[in-house]
């Protein structure tokens, strides 16, 4: 009995599995509209994709910014965004990023350990295929 339930089980989650979309519209908190993910004409060009930060205080947080413009003639959306360690918090813009519009992700680096240091952001977007990641090092003095 138990191992009948098992395979109905693993049947409908592997159904489950092959059915699912690799990625689904997600929609926006505010308005509810549904934006979709597949493919896209959105355009991501970004001021730099790697910082030197030089040196930094020791134990004070330093918040460092990518800028990115969307060069598209489509609204793009941040998908995900993740740091590289627990050492480093991250912010992004949740909302959709119009054609022509500006944004920022902020990385917060804490500064705990001193010597030299190299850091990555990892960002998904909508308008690219692959994750963008961003770098930034210096030295903890």
């Amino acid at each position: 009995m138990k191992t009948t339930f098992r395979l109905a089980a693993m049947s409908a989650l592997l159904a489950l599995a092959i059915y699912t979309p690799a990625q689904a519209p997600r929609a926006d908190n505010e308005s509810g509209r549904l934006y979709d993910f597949g493919v896209s004409t959105g355009s991501i060009k970004w001021k730099s994709t790697e910082l030197d930060l030089g040196s930094i205080e020791h134990n004070k947080p330093k918040t460092i910014e990518f800028e990115f413009v969307n060069n598209g003639d489509v609204t793009v959306v941040i998908t995900n965004v993740q740091a590289g360690c627990g050492c480093t918090l991250v912010n992004y813009p949740k909302e959709p990023i119009a054609p022509g519009a500006t944004a920022k992700i902020n990385a917060t680096y804490n500064a705990a350990t001193m010597g030299a240091f190299k850091k990555t952001v990892t960002v998904n977007t909508s308008a690219e295929e692959t994750p963008r990641v961003l770098t930034f090092k210096g030295t903890v003095i």
